[in-house]
């Protein structure tokens, strides 16, 4: 009589072959695919045919990213939803400014890479091909599995898939976790993670903010700063908003090389969900300070209209491009 891990190394191997025969894979790579997974000996960065990657698409700009949040193909699987994202590592140059091209390592030919997100309880998959020339992985912050931690190089050519369940809730991150990690994360390899309890938040316009930094010589300084990628963007294309209206931000810090960075709006004050584990605030502020990889739920709302400035307190970080304005609008 078949034991429970034959029972399930046979339904892995069943979702293997209809993944892979169902995106042109074929049998014979299916089955490669499935040897990778099954067996813990072998490495799963071994080259093969990938299934259908993600497709070539113009990348979305700040304003897009700003309200896009990725939710996956979603599929039932034994009782549980599962949600499945691909995605893929490229190397392409991003127009930082007038003057400053930039060669990126990136995740779908965007910086920052896409906004998963899922409830907590989902099954979490993500299918990643690395096609940028030299290895990548992918780490996510939360609670998985050693094999899901994403600190083994996944070889160029090659196919990756991470899989762990969605806890806990709150808002969390992803990186390339390649030596030197920090020129890795400054290339453009990271994202935000947001996972959603069970019972939904009130609703609120939401939006995500990433901050990052560009050493665009290569001396372990950045030179530019943005908020979803490229400097002063917010500056010149405000953010519009409506008057009174719940702004929920997810925001980030992904700045390398600076060893903290604040966050300050203008006129207003937030309160403040503390790595959005919590569903009540823990204090209200102006400004907030983070870490590199630290990252809170705000909320607020502006009483009256106008353009309203938002930017860390660093003010060599705010004036190297990141910095934005909120329009506040009558509803």
């Amino acid at each position: 009589m078949p034991s429970e891990k034959s029972d399930n190394l046979f339904l892995h191997r069943r979702h293997f072959l209809k993944l892979s025969l169902g995106t042109g894979l074929g049998l014979g790579g299916a089955f490669s695919l499935w040897q990778m997974w099954r067996d813990s000996s072998v490495s799963r960065s071994k080259t093969i045919a990938p299934v259908s990657p993600p497709p070539t698409s113009a990348p979305p700009n700040p304003m897009t990213f700003l309200r896009n949040f990725d939710y996956g193909t979603i599929k039932q699987e034994g009782g549980k939803t599962v949600r499945e994202f691909r995605v893929e590592a490229r190397t392409s140059p991003l127009q930082l400014n007038k003057a400053v091209s930039y060669i990126t390592w990136n995740l779908n030919g965007q910086v920052p890479g896409p906004t998963f997100r899922a409830t907590e309880g989902d099954r979490i998959r993500v299918i990643f091909y690395n096609r940028a020339g030299h290895s990548h992985s992918l780490h996510f912050h939360g609670i998985h599995t050693a094999d899901a931690d994403g600190v083994k190089p996944v070889r160029n050519n090659s196919v990756f898939i991470y899989e762990f369940d969605a806890k806990p809730y709150g808002v969390h991150l992803y990186h390339c976790h390649i030596a030197p990690v920090t020129r890795h994360i400054t290339k453009g390899l990271y994202g935000m993670l947001i996972i959603d309890p069970p019972q939904p938040r009130p609703p609120a316009d939401e939006m995500v903010m990433i901050m990052g930094g560009y050493d665009i010589n290569e001396d372990r300084k950045n030179e530019l700063y943005a908020f979803n990628g490229l400097p002063d963007y917010y500056m010149n294309q405000p953010i519009a908003i409506e008057k009174e209206r719940l702004i929920r931000l997810y925001l980030l810090n992904m700045i390398e090389y600076d060893p903290v960075a604040t966050f300050h709006i203008h006129a207003n004050f937030f309160q403040v969900y503390p790595t959005g584990m919590t569903l009540t605030p823990s204090h209200t502020s102006d400004v907030i300070t983070m870490g590199t990889a630290e990252r809170h739920i705000l909320e607020f709302a502006y009483p009256y209209t106008g353009k309203y400035m938002f930017h860390p307190h660093q003010d060599d970080i705010a004036e190297s491009g990141c910095m934005g304005l909120f329009d506040v609008r009558e509803t």
